[in-house]
């Protein structure tokens, strides 16, 4: 997860001169010095152990919950019903105890460093959320996160915080997946999530899921899941792609992956962000990371755009009422990527057309527009520019390497398209 710093963002729009630099880094110096403990060695943060350990128990019963609601429809109903019983809602811990594990040590990654860099850290807050009264499924959680309440000095100890995170989650993820493909149940254990399969044998998906009215839900594929299945697992008792939410320990470890990829986005002060500022300093970032956020939206909208084919369109005015709403969108997305409302229409107006060519002359390409949310909350509210750090220090050779790893750590767990409903 993002680590929370308390150094405000900053906005740029064009490359700035070394002077520009030079004034740019006396200002964040000022910032920092006037944010520093009156004492050389500040005592950390108070800790407030119980709430800590209230939202720790309460993000394991609502992750479990929604552990039983992914793994069978018969734990669904016995929740819906008020009939669940213990050794029932036991059987969730095999989804929420692996991936609250997967979370908790990312979050220790940047705790533990941050910690070594003397920083005021608190614990991990987690945040249990479950939507299962409202019929919806969730993963019972919106993730954790550490408050830090003093800045970071150098450019070196902002990458070792946000490396550390995601790598160590990263670490504890495989785990997780490499139990789940050399543990897999028998074939026959679908059987006993739906029992309707029965009645089609082993040739139940090519059956049921071209049954009308039903809905699917489909992990996609990414490179690690794809190599440790080819390695580790037998094909005999593979599941189906469909069926993978059923299997809490490789769902736990997809999701932990997805969640990974999605810290380690090169952009903004995600913690690839932090990862990119540190590997190319700030002038790089602020070309590169707006340039990668760019990219990102135009991918996440292939798809999206109704071209009107002819003047004769039966459905020309909806189509026009739709396209002028998602120009709406890329504006306000692209509002705080380009400096003033001319340039940010130019932009939005860009990614636009070019969307727009893409659906006419090669309509089959299409991006995962569920992306589109992030992109929104990321260029809207999270930001695309990196603030400076007080010390422009560049990495050592060992923790280049880091840096390297942790790119490739990214295009392994990334996913282009993470789920499929249909």
């Amino acid at each position: 997860m993002p680590v929370t710093a308390t150094v405000p963002s900053s906005s740029m729009d064009t490359p700035k001169t070394d002077q520009d630099l030079q004034e740019e880094n006396f200002r964040a110096e000022d910032y920092l010095l006037s944010h520093q403990p009156t004492e050389p060695d500040a005592p950390p943060l108070k800790q407030r152990y119980w709430l800590h350990a209230l939202l720790f128990l309460l993000t394991i019963g609502t992750t479990t919950l929604s552990g039983l609601e992914w793994l069978s429809p018969v734990y669904a109903k016995a929740i819906s019903d008020g009939t669940l019983t213990w050794a029932q809602f036991s059987a969730g811990f095999a989804f929420s105890l692996p991936f609250l594990g997967i979370l908790t040590v990312h979050e220790f990654g940047h705790y533990i460093f941050a910690r070594k860099y003397g920083a005021r850290v608190t614990l991990p807050f987690y945040i249990p959320i479950w939507v299962g009264w409202l019929g919806t499924l969730s993963l019972g959680t919106l993730g954790a996160f550490i408050r830090i309440n003093s800045p970071f000095k150098t450019r070196r100890q902002l990458f070792v915080v946000g490396a550390a995170g995601p790598l160590a989650g990263f670490v504890a993820a495989l785990g997780v997946l490499v139990y789940g493909y050399t543990h897999l149940p028998p074939a026959s254990y679908i059987f006993q999530i739906h029992p309707e399969y029965i009645a089609f044998g082993k040739d139940y998906a090519n059956v049921v899921y071209n049954l009308p009215g039903i809905m699917l839900i489909k992990m996609g594929d990414n490179l690690t899941t794809f190599f440790l299945q080819s390695w580790l697992a037998d094909p005999s008792l593979l599941p189906n792609a469909y069926e993978l939410m059923h299997y809490p320990y490789l769902f736990a470890g997809y999701m932990a992956l997805f969640f990974t990829a999605l810290n380690l986005i090169p952009i903004g002060q995600l913690d690839g962000g932090h990862i990119l500022y540190g590997l190319v300093g700030p002038e790089w970032h602020r070309r590169l990371s707006p340039l990668l956020f760019i990219v990102l939206v135009t991918y996440s909208g292939l798809g999206i755009v109704q071209p009107i084919l002819s003047l004769t369109d039966s459905d020309a005015t909806g189509k026009l009422q739709w396209d002028a709403f998602y120009l709406l969108f890329l504006w306000v997305t692209f509002s705080k990527t380009a400096q003033g409302w001319l340039n940010i229409s130019m932009l939005a107006l860009s990614v636009f057309g070019l969307q727009y060519v893409v659906a006419l002359v090669a309509p089959e390409l299409q991006g995962y527009n569920g992306w589109l949310i992030f992109c929104f909350v990321l260029g809207r509210f999270l930001g695309v520019y990196h603030p400076p750090a007080l010390i422009e220090e560049p990495l050592t050779t060992a923790q280049k390497w880091v840096g390297i790893i942790s790119i490739l750590v990214f295009l392994v767990s990334f996913s282009p398209v993470p789920f499929t409903v249909q």
